[in-house]
């Protein structure tokens, strides 16, 4: 219904932008209709022919512009010229710009672009994903996975994830997210996350920034390869900036969904990351204990924070209330399932 209910909403923002784009040719050709029935009635006072009114006279203009005849074919030249001037106008000034029109607003899929945006205009509270390369594509199958609305920007059009993605139903814009108007194209005002996960550390950077500039409060996730750097972006503005490596992607998702993530680390060949999540009042843990998470999530709580107090590796039998801060060891697909299920 949700989804069923934003195309609704796309198509109707589509098509008053395709009413923008022909805007003048509607006004000239409103404005020929109106100023030759008034013309036309003025003259057939004159010559003797009256019409019963300024109404009938547009009226009969009208319909002389499509060849559809109204009453009587007039006896004067003058009025006569008209019946055979006013096709011209409408081929002019409306044909063409209405056969462009329905064309474009019956098939949406030629203007890929504008469509997508309009999809993404919709959305409130979403996240924007910047690059659809192996690493970016598995993100966004694990926010989609988790229910989380996603737009894409991608700058390479036709590749295989992007149109894998679109089955999906994600909206993909093709633009280089550094250009003027791309950020905006993905309703970035609107967005609670950006997710930069490009192989490339200084554009994920410079994109990272025109994000913030646009919306001051939106959270960033940052693929960096150099550590140190990683680090000091993380310190100075307040990135989640982790690992580019493939397996990091359901980590990518929980950070992008509100968990606080650290870098995964391989142990014995399964990879672990520490998780900070506080508990929502929805949450489906919420009023549980400890044994609870662990045994129905698989991973461990090594820190249970409670009324500005917190407590080391607490027991099984500790009960977990919403507000309560849990920092949380496990796999990035647990991880990913435990930020899921507190939304």
């Amino acid at each position: 219904m949700k989804s069923r209910w934003r195309r609704f909403r796309a198509t109707w923002r589509d098509t008053l932008i395709l009413i923008s784009e022909f805007r003048t040719s509607l006004i000239l050709f409103t404005v020929a209709v109106i100023g030759g029935g008034v013309i036309y009635f003025l003259l057939a006072e004159s010559v003797g022919e009256p019409l019963k009114s300024l109404g009938e006279s547009i009226y009969t203009i009208l319909a002389a512009t499509f060849l559809q005849p109204v009453g009587d074919f007039p006896k004067h030249i003058v009025l006569q010229v008209f019946h055979f001037i006013m096709p011209v106008v409408g081929i002019i000034f409306l044909a063409q710009g209405l056969t462009d029109f329905g064309v474009l607003l019956f098939n949406r899929k030629s203007r890929g672009k504008e469509w997508e945006m309009a999809v993404a205009s919709t959305m409130n509270n979403h996240i924007v994903l910047v690059g659809l390369g192996h690493l970016g594509y598995r993100v966004a199958q694990k926010l989609y996975d988790m229910g989380e609305n996603i737009v894409v920007l991608e700058i390479n059009p036709g590749t295989h994830t992007t149109a894998a993605a679109r089955d999906m139903g994600i909206p993909v814009i093709f633009s280089d997210a550094r250009h003027p108007g791309a950020l905006e194209g993905a309703n970035i005002k609107d967005a609670r996350t950006i997710i930069l996960a490009s192989q490339n550390d200084a554009m994920n950077l410079q994109i990272a920034l025109k994000a913030r500039s646009l919306n001051p409060n939106i959270q960033v996730v940052i693929r960096i390869f150099d550590e140190e750097f990683a680090h000091a972006l993380q310190e100075q503005f307040g990135f989640i900036a982790l690992s580019a490596t493939e397996m990091a992607a359901p980590v990518f998702a929980a950070a992008a969904a509100g968990a606080d993530v650290t870098n995964p680390i391989s142990v014995e060949g399964q990879l672990l990351g520490l998780a900070r999540v506080t508990i929502k009042p929805n949450s489906v843990f919420a009023n549980k204990t400890v044994g609870f998470v662990e045994d129905n999530y698989h991973l461990n709580i090594v820190l249970l924070r409670h009324d500005h107090a917190s407590e080391m590796h607490p027991t099984d039998s500790c009960p977990i209330h919403a507000g309560d801060t849990l920092a949380v060891l496990g796999g990035p697909t647990q991880l990913n399932r435990l930020v899921r299920d507190n939304e």
